[in-house]
């Protein structure tokens, strides 16, 4: 039998006893009417019977003693066809996703060396996932897509709320802080000489750039006419191409930005700070893994050379725990949700 005690021996070996039960009922049949029988030469020495003249009506096998040999065959096909190998210990995947400050291609270029190594660290398969907007992105989030995901303040409050996420980690380097910019040659000087004028947010409930940043103007009843243009960096080119007299954004953001881009702007208003994006996970990731995220993200500044520099481009310079009651839940105080135009939305 060939490759004996394997799952290809015990089949073939089941087939070929098939085979020889079948022959020896042949056998009988043949020579008691006194029919010559041979055996095949995989079976042993050719045997041969004088033929005699008589009746030949028990040579005919009935058909159903092939059924055997057919169940062998089937066997051997379903275990070698049918049965995805290894597919019981098949790896779970896990997703994490960014909310879309920047274009996608900025966003994967920052954030694929962190995912790559976190799965590395973890063991775990992390898939990053992009969006083209934030208002696709919190659709998303608030229906539990995402394993985890890096999102606003805001954000982070809604999906505690709706689907559990629990805030792992957050940057610890500076608080984040609502800014109104404005062309630096610009006659605005003050907030309310924005009173009628068109500015720009990323969308209409991304957190600091535009929702904070409009319940701002709103208390200090200042009119203003907003215009939503997905991102932070499409805020700041309408602002240098007069296609609006401010815009809203965040230090950090407005930080990224080429030397060129920062001349011509000029910030004209800056919020008090809160709590910047946590990275979050949705409660159904086991206990263990969101530890071992969080700790591999926290030992990474002091655990690769270049560790410094992908917390830098994920916008987690100097990483801690986070912590809602402590971080985040002060925001449902501010009730924020009567500053929405519609729904959707993000950072």
């Amino acid at each position: 039998m060939p490759y004996p005690g394997t799952l290809w021996g015990a089949v073939m070996g089941t087939v070929h006893r098939t085979r020889r039960d079948r022959f020896s009922q042949r056998k009988r049949a043949n020579l008691a009417a006194g029919e010559p029988v041979c055996l095949p030469a995989n079976m042993g020495p050719r045997t041969s019977v004088r033929r005699t003249v008589g009746n030949r009506a028990a040579s005919a096998a009935p058909a159903v003693r092939s059924l055997p040999s057919l169940v062998g065959w089937c066997l051997c096909y379903l275990v070698f066809f049918c049965v995805p190998i290894g597919q019981t210990n098949a790896q779970p995947s896990y997703t994490l996703e960014v909310v879309p400050q920047f274009p996608r291609l900025i966003i994967h270029r920052d954030w694929t060396p962190l995912v790559e190594y976190l799965s590395r660290e973890t063991g775990a398969a992390i898939q990053l996932k992009l969006h083209d907007s934030i208002p696709g992105f919190e659709v998303e989030l608030l229906r539990g897509g995402p394993d985890f995901a890096f999102m606003n303040p805001y954000q982070a409050m809604k999906a505690k709320k709706q689907q559990g996420y629990v805030p792992l980690v957050r940057d610890s380097a500076r608080a984040l802080k609502t800014i109104l910019v404005v062309k630096k040659d610009s006659p605005i000087k003050t907030l309310q000489d924005l009173n009628g004028k068109l500015i720009a947010f990323p969308s209409p409930n991304a957190f600091a750039a535009s929702l904070y940043a409009r319940a701002l103007l709103t208390d200090k009843n200042i009119e203003f006419i907003p215009r939503y243009v997905l991102t932070h960096p499409n805020v700041y080119r309408h602002i240098i191409l007069g296609k609006a007299t401010a815009g809203g954004g965040v230090e950090g953001t407005l930080a990224r930005e080429s030397s060129a881009i920062r001349a011509q702007l000029r910030t004209l208003h800056t919020g008090p700070g809160v709590a910047p994006h946590p990275l979050c996970a949705h409660p159904r990731v086991p206990a263990v893994l969101r530890e071992a995220v969080t700790r591999a993200i926290l030992d990474l500044p002091r655990d690769k050379p270049n560790g410094q520099r992908l917390l830098e481009a994920v916008q987690l310079p100097k990483p801690v725990r986070a912590h809602y009651a402590r971080d985040y839940e002060p925001l449902e105080r501010l009730n924020l949700d009567k500053y929405l135009p519609r729904p959707g939305g993000g950072r």
